[in-house]
């Protein structure tokens, strides 16, 4: 049962006036809750990688304070990351959301795991542009990887030691590297069979 059914223009305007973040989806608000420090800092940690290797590309990656909207269901998010290829292309309803991102980040929470796993991230495959979707654990060093092959939406995932090739965007990210550099304590887990 629907409590609300919010217009996005009315959901636009809540934002804009907003000092905290929500999604919209389905004429429903939902309040986005605040991550925790080491969530802030693989989001940091992974931008600032991306950053780096995509420096004299055509790609470039923003953090969380970029809007995401999925034309194709109306979602609309703030993912950690998003990178863009080429110029941002902004949806007719809404000038602050880009409806093109080539890949996406989510670090995932215990209250939001199951949601960016399952039904955003079916939302998030619907976006043409969008080839790579990487999940990164705040549990375990463990960063997964959805990739659009030609087969279809591809899994891999990587543990310690290991790493994942973003191929649309040209990037890899070391699994050691991203965790190191967000101050992560060292897993117990052991490296993930089959993954590179």
């Amino acid at each position: 049962m629907r409590l609300h059914c919010y217009t996005y223009l009315e959901y636009r305007s809540l934002e804009d006036a907003s000092v905290t973040k929500h999604e919209f989806l389905d004429g429903e608000i939902y309040a986005m809750a605040g991550g925790t420090p080491l969530h802030a800092a693989l989001g940091a940690a992974v931008v600032t990688s991306l950053g780096n290797q995509l420096g004299g590309s055509p790609c470039r990656v923003y953090n969380s304070d970029l809007r995401v909207r999925v034309v194709a269901t109306g979602l609309a998010t703030y993912p950690d990351a998003t990178v863009v290829r080429g110029d941002v292309e902004s949806d007719l309803e809404d000038r602050q959301a880009v409806v093109n991102p080539k890949a996406i980040v989510e670090v995932l929470s215990d209250g939001t795991e199951a949601y960016d796993r399952g039904e955003k991230l079916a939302h998030y495959q619907k976006i043409a542009s969008l080839d790579a979707v990487v999940l990164v654990s705040q549990k375990e060093r463990r960063i997964e990887l959805w990739q659009r092959e030609n087969v279809g939406w591809v899994r891999a995932e990587a543990g310690r030691g290991q790493s994942v090739a973003v191929n649309s965007i040209g990037c890899t990210l070391t699994v050691d590297a991203v965790y190191d550099a967000a101050g992560a304590e060292e897993s117990p887990v052991a490296p993930l069979k089959g993954s590179a």
